[in-house]
């Protein structure tokens, strides 16, 4: 059942730029679901018509089945994570986290009581005399979410959360996050451009570009089985190799090589898109790539380099494969089929052709 839900939500600027196109979602209560895409597309802009801090243009805002389009931010009873942490710097930690209970007319009595509960829950009971600059990031950082759940909202959130942590931090209150949010089960939404943070967070992602949902699924459905060529391309890092090509009697042409499939399309240009992982090396393979550069990243090394056709192309290899002139490996590859000429997918077309394919390398010299 819906518990947050987006009909036909539009926001166009006085200047014209429509930065939300008509967005319609539903999602369900106590679900984490991530809006992931890259800059600009209009991810925070929809978060923030959630939260009440963007007007909204066209459409209708639900939250667990009442309209909130026209009503005071304060009153929806959405507690909002930022980027930049939103704590005040001349207060203590106890006084950050008490606040909003404050505002409310809370008793005292009651306030210290959540307060110290969110604290020992958030493991930060040695900071409530600290201010904010006392504190590091990640520090900060669970002080922000616990203003949030100090007030036990109907949904939490999250504008890009962890952008200001490093790399390790990150991690961590990412799994903080997460771990939170089902112990909970509050309804959640979070947007991030990290494709990392999606897949491991989200319950499901909705993929957005230009204002407009691509598509909606859990991490592993987006990723198997993208709906359209943006996805295909934004999903995947490394991302998806694209072999330009034509279909023709049941085989897929083009300069580079040539293999069978199991549709007849009659002769339509097509897009053949390769994950890095479904490529093999071969020393019968049938397409032959010059090695330009080899990222060696410990578990694993990817391997970049050009086709006759001059794609580039690149593949994941084990890290502790030798690569060299002479490996050789057994071939496999699934790939995913995208019409060129029609910017959606055309659902009467298999999403995925299972192929079995050799791919060939031709390794330079290093």
């Amino acid at each position: 059942m819906s518990y947050l839900e987006l009909d036909n939500v539009t926001k166009i600027y006085p200047n014209g730029t429509k930065a939300v196109n008509e967005t319609s979602l539903s999602i369900s209560e106590g679900e984490l679901m991530v809006f992931v895409g890259p800059s600009g597309c209009g991810k925070s802009t929809l978060l923030r018509m959630i939260a009440g801090l963007e007007d909204i243009t066209g459409g209708e805002i639900k939250l667990d089945n009442r309209v909130i389009n026209k009503i005071d931010p304060s009153e929806r009873d959405v507690a909002m994570v930022f980027q930049n942490y939103a704590l005040y710097p001349h207060m203590n930690v106890y006084k950050n986290l008490a606040y909003g209970l404050k505002n409310k007319g809370e008793s005292k009595e009651e306030i210290e009581k959540k307060v110290n509960e969110v604290a020992e829950l958030l493991e930060i009971k040695e900071f409530l005399l600290r201010k904010p600059g006392q504190l590091s990031g990640g520090q900060r950082q669970r002080v922000a979410m616990g203003r949030a759940i100090v007030r036990n909202p109907k949904a939490f959130l999250f504008d890009e959360p962890l952008s200001n942590l490093d790399a390790k931090l990150r991690g961590q209150v990412r799994i903080e996050i997460k771990k939170l949010q089902k112990q909970m089960g509050v309804t959640s939404v979070f947007v991030t451009h990290d494709q990392v943070e999606a897949m491991t967070l989200g319950d499901r992602l909705a993929v957005i570009n230009e204002g407009v949902i691509e598509q909606v699924g859990s991490p592993i459905e987006v990723y198997e089985k993208p709906a359209t060529h943006f996805v295909a391309e934004f999903i995947g890092t490394p991302q998806m190799n694209f072999i330009n090509g034509k279909i023709h009697s049941n085989k897929f042409i083009s300069d580079g090589f040539e293999c069978s499939i199991n549709k007849d399309l009659n002769d339509q240009e097509v897009i053949f898109g390769i994950r890095p992982e479904n490529l093999k090396v071969s020393a019968n393979g049938s397409i032959k790539i010059k090695v330009d550069l080899i990222e060696k990243l410990g578990a694993d090394s990817i391997i970049y380099g050009y086709d006759k056709s001059n794609n580039y192309l690149c593949y994941r290899e084990n890290g502790n494969t030798k690569i060299g002139p002479k490996k050789v490996s057994e071939p496999m590859g699934t790939l995913t089929m995208f019409i060129r000429s029609n910017r959606w997918y055309d659902s009467r077309i298999p999403l995925s052709a299972e192929l079995q394919i050799t791919i060939g390398t031709q390794i330079a010299s290093m």
